[in-house]
């Protein structure tokens, strides 16, 4: 029979493996200096678990974290692989929080190994911030008009959101029989366009208060039944790269003109999806909403819908380059009448943002 003593020691044994002291010991200086910089962004990610269910009220700061969760999951990566190669303990922190955060937060990177096709018969919809079409010359592209209107009738979209719409651009840009193209006079309102090739039965503008920002929706008559489609552009951060912002504010007025957009687009979020969980019909939402999948308005616009990225796209979902940093900020979405057949993401660079197009199909009861 074992003796009380060996239960004793084994019992010091297991609490010397969990114990701080015994966990850094052995480590170099510059391993315990690295070992300290990883509990940091192990915390950090942690943090930005519970970011998409705090309002922005509660510590305003944290809500920057939904901007740099695929960097944060990047460089804890990079550290559980560098105690993983020295086959330390050490990587166990990193890797619990890698799990952990893939279970709250999901992935953003997709691995899609069944090939996905873009039906006739499907509903197919296109999403894209058009940021004008170059009107007020940010770039040096003379094209981007012709550039948009060929890749719409090239992939021939049964519907098209367009957000940030020129205020010139007329019904007839593409050749769909029916539109949703409302022009706001006042108030220097970004505007929206809906293009569709199915009867658009009733639509309106729904404006965001004290803000240039806005959504809409079009319902839309589609296989003997009517499908309601909402089109937004969220509250932006307006510290968009190349424009001199950055350079030319201090980092005090930047914080609170992000955090002023973050409280912007969490009310507006709140506003969509009372309006969306009253609509009578089959809904789908598409648009700009100038934050990620990790954010609190992400996390308010989507409530029980499909992410068509998340269900059925490939790779990172790339739409926006912040900071040299790609983000997924435009999305498409569908409520659960419909089935995600296909997402596709475009590498198309003739506005600030990407396109992306996704297809559904009406499920039968």
């Amino acid at each position: 029979m074992p003796r009380k003593s060996d239960f004793g020691l084994e019992g010091r044994r297991t609490s010397n493996f969990f114990s701080k002291s015994n966990y850094v010991k052995g480590l170099s200086v510059f391993n315990k200096i690295v070992y300290a910089l990883n509990l940091i962004f192990v915390s950090l990610l942690l943090i930005a678990c519970a970011v998409p269910y705090l309002s922005v009220d509660f510590l305003p700061f944290l809500s920057f974290l939904s901007l740099a969760v695929p960097v944060l999951v990047a460089i804890n990566f990079l550290f559980f692989l560098y105690w993983a190669f020295q086959g330390k303990r050490q990587m166990l922190p990193s890797l619990f929080v890698l799990v952990f955060g893939y279970f709250v937060l999901g992935t953003f990177v997709k691995f899609n190994f069944s090939k996905q096709e873009f039906l006739k018969d499907d509903l197919k919809i296109m999403s894209y911030n058009i940021r004008s079409f170059n009107e007020f010359g940010w770039a040096e592209r003379k094209e981007v008009f012709n550039a948009i209107r060929d890749l719409v009738e090239e992939e021939q979209p049964d519907i098209v959101c367009f957000q940030e719409v020129s205020i010139g651009m007329k019904k007839q840009f593409l050749d769909y029989p029916y539109h949703y193209l409302k022009k706001i006079p006042t108030g220097d309102k970004v505007h929206l366009g809906i293009f569709s090739k199915y009867p658009i039965v009733n639509a309106e503008t729904l404006t965001f208060p004290n803000s240039i920002n806005n959504g809409s929706y079009a319902d839309i008559a589609y296989q003997g039944d009517t499908v309601r489609l909402y089109n937004v552009h969220m509250q932006s951060l307006g510290i968009t790269p190349g424009t001199g912002v950055l350079r030319s504010r201090s980092s005090k007025f930047l914080y609170r003109k992000v955090v002023n957009a973050f409280k912007r687009q969490e009310q507006q979020a709140e506003m969509m999806a009372r309006h969306r969980k009253a609509s009578p019909y089959k809904t789908l939402l598409c648009g700009d909403f100038n934050n990620t999948q990790f954010s609190k308005e992400y996390h308010l616009l989507k409530g029980d819908m499909q992410d068509s990225f998340i269900e059925a796209g490939v790779g990172y979902g790339r739409t926006f380059n912040f900071l040299k940093i790609p983000l997924r900020i435009d999305f498409i979405m569908a409520d659960s009448s419909f089935e995600v057949k296909a997402h596709k993401n475009y590498n198309f660079k003739y506005s600030d943002h990407y396109p992306v197009m996704a297809s559904f199909r009406l499920k039968k009861w």
